[in-house]
């Protein structure tokens, strides 16, 4: 398989090309994408999710409802603009938002809860682009709504370590607890008090973020800033009795079900709307290197020591629990948990994790010869698909020589020819590919006769 490169090349004068931060998704690397969606969906079936599919436009409001003024994303990486209608509209950056929207909006309050949902498509943020970040990218999502237990939690990411492990990922979860809203405003003032001292120092985004959401703070990848956050109070230590006891009980979970962890106190996700639980999944030969040097950090800064800058590696996943969204956006108080995985990151590591794609080839070329067998070609073809024969076919018909030389190729068992000679008698041959010996069979029984042969020679 060729490499697939994200770079433009030169195209011809006035030739459209695609748009900055976008790509095409080649037939060379469909075969990943189309391996993990089949993981996803049997997965998730099996584990009684359904699946469910938004729209990718909603009203603008809705996103700066959820996600909260003041983060990055409705600041500054919202494709936004107003329709013919002249309602402000938004191209989805994340799909929580709107599948909450749908489960107010359709009642499935009513159903006995929870509700185990799954999602997959396209999101759209202006990002700068860079490796495995595009500005339209794709996401699995995986959301337990109506269940407020540490089970729907761990099962969450449960859940999410088995999709890794079955694509052959190597992932470990990073986990922290952000607490209830009120121990979390608390833990706003002491860490705002912590960085007055040090306004003067940080990056601009840092210093809006001071005023609209201190929390936000610890998420700022700008390396100037990196030491500030592993010197800043954590957030585990403010936690309330019941944020606690929740946290204890996931981290059981975790561990009874042999998911590998690692606490990291610096995990607070990028949105306002989480509570309590929250985690990524990162490469685990990453998640080794950083829990080391969180580690580090952490003994540092309790010996007085300086604690190291440490940039956090592209996350493959994450997500957490979300349990005030729902009666925010005008629905009943509804406990919820969910996680997102960032699937061209995910198709990256299964291409460097040299996943096999193999798949069982065809055992049959059907060859034919003559315009009327052309025509009749689709018909014999489907016959043999829906026999369950894995078949294949040139339909441009360049020649029985030409066919037979594909079907070498290819590795067939066997070919079936039909002529016209054949075609007016009701039969069709049966060439043996590796031999070359010919026989005439009659076309009504070519299904049963042709799974008989496979059968005689895998046994």
């Amino acid at each position: 398989m060729p490499p697939i490169s994200d770079k433009k090349s030169k195209p011809a004068k006035n030739v459209p090309t695609r748009l900055r931060g976008f790509k095409d998704i080649l037939p060379e690397e469909a075969p990943f994408w189309q391996r993990a969606y089949s993981v996803a969906s049997k997965l998730l079936n099996d584990y009684g999710f359904s699946e469910i599919n938004t729209p990718i436009l909603e009203a603008t409001n809705l996103f700066k409802r959820t996600l909260g003024e003041g983060t990055d994303i409705v600041d500054k990486e919202m494709f936004t603009f107003t329709d013919r209608s002249r309602d402000s509209v938004t191209l989805r950056p994340e799909m929580t938002a709107g599948i909450v929207r749908s489960y107010i909006e359709h009642g499935m309050f009513n159903r006995t809860q929870p509700i185990k949902l799954w999602s997959w498509g396209p999101l759209f943020r202006y990002d700068r682009p860079q490796a495995g970040r595009f500005r339209q990218f794709h996401q699995l999502d995986i959301e337990i709504i109506g269940n407020s237990r540490e089970v729907a939690d761990a099962e969450v990411i449960f859940l999410s370590h088995l999709f890794c492990q079955e694509l052959g990922i190597d992932a470990t979860v990073q986990i922290n607890s952000l607490g209830s809203t009120e121990a979390r405003k608390e833990y706003n003032k002491v860490l705002k008090d912590y960085y007055r001292s040090k306004r003067r120092l940080l990056c601009e985004d840092c210093k809006k973020r001071m005023a609209k959401n201190a929390l936000r703070l610890l998420d700022c990848k700008q390396p100037s800033c990196q030491p500030f956050i592993h010197e800043a109070p954590q957030l585990v230590d403010h936690l309330d009795d019941e944020s606690k006891r929740h946290f204890v009980k996931v981290l059981e979970y975790l561990a009874e079900s042999q998911v590998p962890y690692v606490l990291n106190p610096y995990i607070v996700r990028g949105l306002d709307y989480y509570n309590r639980t929250t985690f990524e999944l990162w490469p685990a030969s990453a998640s080794q290197s950083e829990a080391s040097t969180f580690a580090q950090a952490t003994a540092d800064k309790s010996a007085g020591e300086p604690a190291a800058a440490v940039s956090a590696p592209n996350a493959i996943g994450g997500g957490g629990r979300y349990d005030g969204l729902i009666e925010q956006i005008g629905g009943r108080a509804t406990p919820a948990v969910g996680m997102a995985f960032g699937l061209e990151r995910v198709v990256d590591l299964m291409k460097s994790s040299k996943v096999s794609l193999e798949t069982a080839g065809p055992d049959v070329f059907l060859a034919q010869l003559g315009e009327e067998a052309a025509k009749h070609a689709f018909l014999l073809f489907e016959k043999l698909r829906s026999a369950g024969v894995r078949a294949v076919a040139n339909f441009a018909h360049e020649g029985l020589k030409g066919q037979l030389e594909l079907a070498n190729k290819l590795g067939v068992v066997f070919a079936i020819i039909l002529g016209q000679k054949e075609l007016l008698d009701g039969t069709v041959i049966i060439r043996d590919m590796e031999n070359g010996i010919q026989e005439v069979v009659d076309l009504n029984k070519i299904c049963d006769e042709i799974k008989k042969r496979l059968k005689k020679t895998r046994d």
